[in-house]
C-alpha cells in the first residue's frame, strides 16, 4: 500500500472504533445475521478437523465465537483492526477465546489453525495485498485446515482470489434473508492437493 492508502485505512480504523463505541454494529446480533453465523458455524463442524483452533479474522466483539458451543472448538482466537471491538470481546470473557487487535495487511499468525474464518474481512483488504494476505492464511492452515469467506451480498474485488490453482471450493452457500437487498455468500476451501 502506497501512504495514501495507509492512511485511508488508518481513518476506517478510528471511524470503526468510533462506530463500536456508539452502538452501531450491535445490529450483528440481531436474528439477521443468525443464519449467516450458522452457516459459518455448520462448514466449521462438517468440515473443519475435529476440536479445531479457530482463527476468526475481522471477529467484531467476539459474536461468531459466542454462538458457538465451547465443546466444538479447542481454542478460538478472534483478530480484529477496531481496539475497541476487541475491548468489547475481551469483556465477554467467553471460554478458551483470546481476541486481539491486529490489521489483516500486516498479521502473520504465530501458530498454525484448522479452520481461519474471513467474517466479512476479506474485502476491506486493499486491493495490492489480497494475494498476499490470503497467501499467509493459506500458510497458516494445518494439514485438512480450512478458510471459510463470509461475503455480504456479492464482494466485488474478492471471491476471485480464492479461484486458483492451490485452493479447492469444498461448499458454497448463499445465505438469503426476508430483506431483498440482504444476503451473504459464504464459500469454504482447502488447499488443493498438487501432484
Amino acid at each position: 500500500m502506497n501512504i495514501i492508502d495507509k492512511f485511508h485505512n488508518w481513518r476506517r480504523k478510528q471511524r470503526w472504533n468510533r462506530q463500536y463505541k456508539s452502538g452501531r454494529w450491535k445490529n450483528l446480533r440481531n436474528d439477521i445475521e443468525r443464519e449467516r453465523y450458522a452457516t459459518i458455524i455448520d462448514f466449521i463442524t462438517k468440515y473443519g478437523n475435529q476440536n479445531p483452533l479457530v482463527l476468526d479474522l475481522g471477529c467484531g466483539e467476539g459474536i461468531l465465537c459466542k454462538r458457538m458451543n465451547t465443546k466444538n472448538y479447542k481454542e478460538f482466537v478472534g483478530m480484529d483492526f477496531s481496539s475497541e471491538s476487541i475491548k468489547q470481546a475481551n469483556e465477554k470473557q467467553l471460554d478458551k477465546a483470546v481476541f486481539k487487535v491486529a490489521d489483516l495487511h500486516y498479521f502473520k499468525p504465530e501458530q498454525k489453525y484448522d479452520v481461519i474464518v474471513f467474517n466479512e474481512a476479506f474485502y476491506y483488504v486493499h486491493d495490492s495485498e489480497k494475494a498476499k494476505v490470503l497467501q499467509i492464511m493459506m500458510d497458516a492452515l494445518t494439514e485438512n485446515g480450512i478458510i471459510i469467506n463470509s461475503i455480504y451480498r456479492e464482494g466485488a474485488g474478492s471471491w476471485e482470489y480464492f479461484e486458483i490453482d492451490t485452493l479447492q471450493q469444498i461448499d458454497f452457500k448463499t445465505v438469503t434473508t426476508s430483506e431483498a437487498k440482504t444476503y451473504w455468500k459464504i464459500g469454504v476451501y482447502k488447499k488443493a492437493i498438487t501432484s
